[in-house]
């Protein structure tokens, strides 16, 4: 029998599959419940099982994990006769996986109280590739007790895990990274566009650049991307402008001015407007070359 806590996990998306599935393949059982049946297959295939609702799914565990695309997703799961805090055990630890308002996380870590249920809000960076190879960047917020407890649960899912503060710290650092992504994958665009009008290599030019200060997580990720117009989502442009609108709103709450970030927040906007939402987020070099006279 197995030490390791009963993991229920909530949400098997483009993340929540891979993730859950490395939790299998550390030893965790895990009970999986999302709304898409080839992703209950899939995760039952990898050796998980699979709830047919939230209540079945959490109403054992020691720990649930939630990762769904926003605000109203978490709420839609937690609150109500059917969501985690009326169906968990108390003493459950609640562990929000998702990139929401910290404010949300700051009233479900309040709400859980009530009903003897512990929260960390803990959201990830990384993206498709970090969740697969179970490197991400998990950023969390909540009770030192209770991050000490969930870390080895977060060593297989990340390789940098980092307790930034209280409900809602996690969250509001994910605001931030989603900040800097965004600005550094819109000048990594500009300047494709500018190297290719140039008539410079530029597969060349991204290796060079990839080397010196211009270098980055982001160039590395994206420069296939970037080089083949692949755009098949690992993040998709709705969320990245779910999120900006998350960092813009927080900006404005404690009065900090994002110049570059609300001119990237128009330009993720105006992809989204253009029809481009489902693709990457690396699809914002679409947007500099329509800017730049392209048809695409």
């Amino acid at each position: 029998m197995s030490t390791l806590p009963k993991v229920a996990w909530i949400g098997l998306g483009i993340m929540g599959s891979p993730m859950s599935e490395n939790l299998v393949k550390a030893g965790y059982d895990v009970t999986g419940h999302t709304l898409e049946r080839d992703k209950l297959d899939r995760l039952a295939a990898a050796g998980g099982t699979a709830a047919s609702s939230v209540a079945e799914a959490v109403r054992d565990a020691d720990v649930i994990v939630t990762m769904v695309p926003a605000s109203p997703q978490v709420e839609a799961v937690a609150y109500g006769p059917d969501g985690i805090l009326e169906n968990a055990r108390r003493g459950a630890l609640l562990i929000d996986m998702s990139s929401i308002t910290p404010q949300t996380s700051v009233d479900l870590a309040a709400a859980a109280k009530d009903k003897g249920i512990r929260v960390l809000d803990a959201p990830v960076s990384g993206g498709e590739a970090g969740a697969i190879e179970a490197v991400l960047s998990i950023m969390v917020g909540g009770d030192q007790a209770d991050f000490d407890e969930a870390k080895p649960l977060f060593e297989a899912l990340g390789k940098t895990i980092v307790r930034c503060g209280p409900h809602g710290s996690g969250q509001t650092v994910k605001a931030a990274n989603q900040l800097i992504v965004a600005v550094n994958i819109q000048a990594c665009a500009e300047a494709v566009v500018f190297l290719e009008k140039s008539g410079v290599d530029l597969a060349a030019a991204l290796d060079v650049l990839g080397g010196g200060l211009a270098g980055s997580t982001v160039l590395a990720r994206k420069k296939d991307n970037f080089l083949n117009r692949d755009f098949q989502p690992g993040f998709r442009i709705d969320l990245h402008h779910k999120d900006m609108g998350i960092v813009t709103d927080a900006a404005r709450t404690v009065g900090a001015v994002l110049p570059a970030g609300a001119v990237v927040a128009q330009l993720v906007a105006g992809l989204r407007a253009q029809g481009d939402g489902g693709l990457d987020h690396s699809a914002l070099l679409r947007a500099v070359e329509r800017l730049s006279g392209a048809q695409v």
